[in-house]
């Protein structure tokens, strides 16, 4: 166990510290003569508190490295396990049978145990928050007691700390021809220019000197973990709803479909499909007889919601906000939110009709109106005939009591009920069921279901023209990453400080003259060879010669 006190210079320094934070004399005598441990100047780090408790055991427990790199490891294992199959994000639709279908044994294991979402497991992103947690606490851990060593570094270090850094030079200094000048401090002043052209920043105090350059590649670690810190929070914040979304959605030719987890709906207008002629294609297409496309493009309006978009019972309040062809490697883009293009599928579907109201008995018609399957008003007029809807099925069917339902959202089966009103009609309105397809109204009699009202009235479409039809449904690939602006801050940060450590090196020399006896010290993180041979040039230019490679703690006889 440590216990500091004030050191001779009369500086008191913290528990647990090395070397004192004034005039850098070793505070545990041991006698030895083996270069100090120059790790933050030998201050001392709360990680390092001889009676830690609960709290200061977590905080130890994040600060150290051989943590950090367990931590990094196992992350690094387990997005190697995520990579061995694919992951359930990449399918359009994912069926859990496929791993077992395709893999065998170990892909329906790999299912199970969950490796086939890890990157949005809550194990993954715990590993993740831990490294970020263990980032902060080495950071703080380490930068404050080094700023605090480096802020106040005394010009006249204590002899055992000169004497015991690993380059190291000892010698008596040369006399000078001036008169009236002492010889220790001309040499120093010398000493001081000579370092000085080497764009060290040098600070004398009489005849000890400190020399200092590039103190600011030591933040370059510091300045790393903060951009590491900022990546893997921006990571962390995809997880946060509206954030970051890389979805696969259908939009059928005609249709308004609303993006999840956002305020925006996209409507396909149309969807066209060109293909290559058989002239244009390689002998290989061809032989197969393979159709190969060669655009396939989404008319695409982009719409955001202003007003009851919450309320289910209610019609959401659309304002159009961006209109794009989205074409592939062309995806619209609209505020961070991106559609690209990604595939088709031919599925007929009927989108809306133009049916007109007919007297089955004059045979005269009072106009049409336009139906769509997707989204009808709640009313419509023919000449003197208002037609109300009551309700819609999309997809009509009857329950085990008889009860009209809708199978699915599709309009597959369409069927719409109406309330008339008019002339020669109740007060209150008739109803009116309308079955769109033709078959439809075969098979499910829609003359009986309206009965006498079917022989006064007759709502049907006169030519195909009247009716539109979707081919295909268009799949997007709907992205929305709000953190990759902070992603890239983080990385740019992150090799800003990278580059601030490797291309730059801390380097200090200290050197003090006592009784005509010169005694000097260099220490920097990085490249000692550097080092020794900026020390070896200022020593020759001030009159002594020294090779660089007797520098090593050696002592040159006077």
């Amino acid at each position: 166990m440590i216990h500091n006190t004030k050191c001779e210079c009369g500086h008191q320094n913290h528990v647990g510290t090395l070397l004192c934070e004034s005039c850098g004399k070793p505070l545990q005598e041991d006698g030895g003569s083996e270069p100090l441990e120059m790790k933050y100047d030998g201050v001392a780090r709360r990680s390092q508190r001889s009676n830690p408790g609960v709290l200061d055991r977590v905080w130890n427990f994040f600060s150290s490295v051989k943590v950090a790199i367990y931590l990094i490891i196992i992350t690094l294992l387990g997005s190697a396990l995520g990579t061995i199959y694919p992951q359930e994000s990449t399918f359009l639709n994912f069926d859990p049978s496929y791993y077992k279908d395709n893999y065998g044994t170990t892909g329906e294991w790999y299912y199970k145990l969950g490796l086939s979402h890890t990157f949005e497991s809550w194990w993954y992103i715990t590993l993740l928050f831990m490294i970020g947690t263990s980032l902060i606490v080495c950071s703080l851990d380490r930068v404050l007691p080094l700023y605090r060593a480096l802020n106040k570094q005394q010009i006249r270090k204590h002899l055992n700390f000169i004497t015991r850094q690993k380059v190291t030079f000892s010698a008596d200094v040369p006399r000078t021809e001036a008169s009236g000048e002492d010889s220790a401090e001309v040499w120093t002043r010398k000493a001081a220019e000579a370092l000085r052209r080497k764009h060290y920043k040098v600070h004398t105090d009489g005849t000890a000197l400190l020399a200092e350059k590039n103190r600011f590649s030591r933040w370059g670690p510091y300045i790393n973990h903060i951009g590491l810190i900022i990546f893997l929070g921006a990571v962390l914040m995809r997880s946060i709803p509206g954030w970051h979304m890389d979805q696969h959605l259908a939009f059928p030719e005609g249709q308004t479909v609303h993006i999840p987890e956002t305020d925006y709906y996209l409507k396909n207008e149309k969807f066209t499909l060109e293909f290559y002629k058989p002239e244009e294609l390689s002998d290989d297409f061809r032989a197969k007889g393979q159709d190969v496309p060669k655009v396939y493009e989404t008319k695409a309006v982009l719409y955001r919601c202003t007003q009851d978009c919450d309320d289910p019972s209610k019609k959401p309040v659309l304002t159009e906000v961006h209109r794009q062809d989205i074409i592939v490697n062309k995806p619209l883009e609209y505020k961070g939110l991106l559609a690209f293009q990604f595939d088709f599928k031919p599925s007929p579907m009927l989108i809306s009709v133009k049916p007109s109201l007919k007297n089955k008995v004059t045979g005269e018609n009072y106009g049409s109106f336009t139906l769509p399957m997707a989204d009808p008003a709640d009313e419509y007029q023919a000449g003197p005939y208002r037609l109300k809807l009551q309700a819609y099925f999309p997809e009509f069917g009857l329950s085990d009591k008889g009860a009209p339902l809708t199978k699915s959202k599709e309009p597959k089966m369409p069927a719409f009920v109406f309330t008339v009103t008019g002339p020669g009609l109740k007060p209150e309105g008739e109803p009116y069921m309308y079955f769109p397809r033709q078959v439809d109204k075969v098979n499910f009699r829609q003359d009986d279901i309206n009965g006498a009202l079917a022989d006064k009235l007759e709502l049907s479409v006169g030519s195909m023209e009247d009716v539109q039809i979707s081919e295909y449904i268009s799949y997007l690939n709907i992205r929305v990453d709000r953190a990759m602006p902070f992603i890239w801050v983080g990385a740019a940060i992150s090799m800003i400080g990278l580059t601030m450590g490797f291309y730059w090196h801390h380097r200090r020399i200290w050197l003090r003259i006592d009784g005509g006896r010169l005694a000097l010290g260099a220490h920097t993180n990085k490249n000692w060879y550097g080092i020794r041979k900026e020390v070896s040039e200022v020593l020759r230019k001030t009159g002594i010669e020294v090779d660089p490679k007797t520098l090593e703690r050696k002592v040159i006889p006077s």
